[in-house]
């Protein structure tokens, strides 16, 4: 059929419609009221998914009524079905304004094709109401974008301990001893104090991590963990009761836990971290067996 359309030089889209509509006629059913009943069903589908995730647009939402519908045992929905019945329904988030072309465009590439090749850090700071102020920092598999590990506390100001005790953490939950040596591992973070230190060196080295700094003015080398940063802001801080520090704290464990479990992500083809790793997991035992 594309093809055919491209010869006649007309939209391959209108000729799938008028197909299926003609179809339709001649089986004797309706197919306006087949579409209306199934993009409606469709809509609630969507509405369920992202109540509690406002700031999710059509391919996120998608991604996550996919996941049920599979689990069902339905068919997956093509995207341009979700973006048509999402700007139907006024779902569809506002566009984003352009960037501003960066006059340094940062041409590396921070991602790895495997897990545990390259982590990239980096420290956050969440306002609360009262004026207290909650200070992070995480680790972040630069492959599976899964945080391996994160640690936050009350006040400003990102002191090297808990960076070092984070870096202990994220040894221990992918590798699970800290006697067993990575290889070639590579640990990205900016310039902070925190991560310059001697000490968290030196404990990177024990490790068998080699840490790694972003060039002076050149931040998007570290674009990975910044990019985060703003999409946790986004789906996550933006929602929750920021009252106190104390609230605060107390809604991080399940945001992380839902950023890995359950976020859609697009370099990941619209899989959350954990079902990205479970997946290439699923591939590689496939692969020894046979």
């Amino acid at each position: 059929m594309k093809l055919v359309c491209q010869a006649l030089g007309v939209a391959r889209s209108n000729v799938h419609v008028k197909h299926h509509r003609d179809k339709d006629w001649f089986d004797g059913r309706h197919a306006g009221s087949i579409d209306q009943a199934s993009d409606a069903m469709l809509v609630d589908a969507i509405k369920a998914e992202i109540t509690e995730l406002p700031t999710y647009g059509y391919r996120r939402a998608g991604a996550l009524v996919n996941r049920t519908r599979v689990i069902i045992g339905l068919r997956p929905v093509n995207h341009k079905r979700f973006y048509r019945v999402m700007r139907a329904s006024q779902l569809l988030l506002p566009k984003a304004p352009k960037r501003r072309q960066n006059s340094r465009p940062h041409e590396g590439k921070v991602a790895v094709p495997e897990s545990d090749l390259r982590w990239c850090s980096d420290g956050f700071e969440i306002a609360c109401e009262n004026g207290e102020v909650v200070t992070g920092t995480f680790t972040k598999d630069c492959c599976d974008r899964e945080i391996i590990a994160w640690r936050a506390w009350p006040g400003r100001g990102l002191p090297g301990e808990p960076v070092r005790e984070m870096l202990i953490e994220a040894i221990e939950q992918r590798f699970g001893s800290v006697d067993v040596q990575p290889v070639d591992l590579e640990f990205l973070s900016d310039n902070g104090g925190a991560y310059q230190a001697h000490e968290t060196h030196a404990i990177a080295r024990q490790l068998g991590i080699k840490p790694i700094h972003t060039p002076v003015c050149s931040p998007q080398s570290n674009g990975m963990a910044e990019s985060f940063v703003n999409s946790f802001n986004r789906d996550y801080v933006g929602r929750m009761d920021r009252s106190s520090a104390e609230a605060v704290l107390a809604q991080l464990p399940d945001a992380f836990k839902h950023f890995n479990e359950v976020h859609p992500h697009s370099a990941l083809g619209y899989k959350s971290p954990r079902l990205f790793r479970n997946e290439r997991r699923r591939q590689a035992q496939k692969i020894d067996a046979n």
